[in-house]
């Protein structure tokens, strides 16, 4: 083995010596693990996404949750992942009202099954219409 790495045969007295001298050691300390850095702990940033009182348009996705913390009111679409969004343009109104939810509605029996049969109240998005313009007027029919 000595004549393999072309040293002398009488420096070293065995091989395991010349071998634990040649092992290169790490130049650096290895890193620790670090917070958040997996690409599958994205943040979803759930919540409301529009307040009271802004205008928005048709599809205006006004508030995303995994449960069912916010309620659809008026003009106000439940998308299958709970996404509230609006169905037609408008101010939005967000409401604090007395619920009666929908008790056959999968999302409905999830979050609200334990309070069937109590009156409890829920934050509810709603969206008022733009008012219309007048420029025509209803005639009698001839």
């Amino acid at each position: 083995m000595n004549s393999l790495l072309n040293i002398p045969q009488g420096i070293f007295q065995n091989s395991k010596t010349v071998l634990a001298n040649i092992v290169r050691n790490a130049s650096k300390k290895t890193g620790g693990s670090t917070r958040n850095t997996s690409p599958k702990c994205k943040p979803k940033h759930r919540g409301w996404k529009v307040q009271d009182g802004e205008m928005v348009s048709v599809h205006t996705i006004l508030a995303t949750q995994r449960v069912l913390r916010f309620h659809p009111g008026r003009n106000v679409g439940l998308g299958r992942d709970g996404t509230l969004f609006a169905i037609i343009p408008g101010k939005v109104m967000i409401t604090c009202e007395k619920t009666d939810p929908n008790w056959d509605h999968t999302w409905v029996q999830r979050c609200h099954g334990h309070r069937k049969g109590t009156e409890f109240y829920k934050k509810y998005f709603n969206v008022i219409p733009q008012k219309q313009h007048q420029n025509f007027n209803l005639i009698d029919q001839i």
